[in-house]
């Protein structure tokens, strides 16, 4: 009969981070954890997901914006400084 190792919440895939960090910052996330109930731990894995999160849908925008400008699908400079002037006016 084979032998299966059960890793519980993804353990087998987590790896310890090191860094260090101004002791307010850490003793703001340490208020924040014990006022969500939470460690320290968990408030930083939400705000390194977050910030991914961010740079992903950043980097895509930057893609399809230069997909559209090499598709010719740009304004031209002259109708946008037009437009702005009559907004500004």
């Amino acid at each position: 009969m084979p032998y299966y190792l059960i890793m519980q919440n993804g353990a087998a895939n987590k790896k310890t981070v090191s860094f260090r960090l101004e002791a307010e910052k850490i003793a703001a996330l340490d208020k924040l954890a014990k006022a969500q109930s939470r460690d320290r731990t968990f408030l930083l894995s939400q705000a390194v997901d977050a910030y991914l999160d961010v740079q992903r849908w950043q980097i895509e925008q930057i893609k399809e914006g230069l997909r559209q400008a090499d598709a010719g699908m740009g304004a031209d400079h002259e109708e946008v400084r037009a437009k702005w002037r009559r907004r500004l006016r």
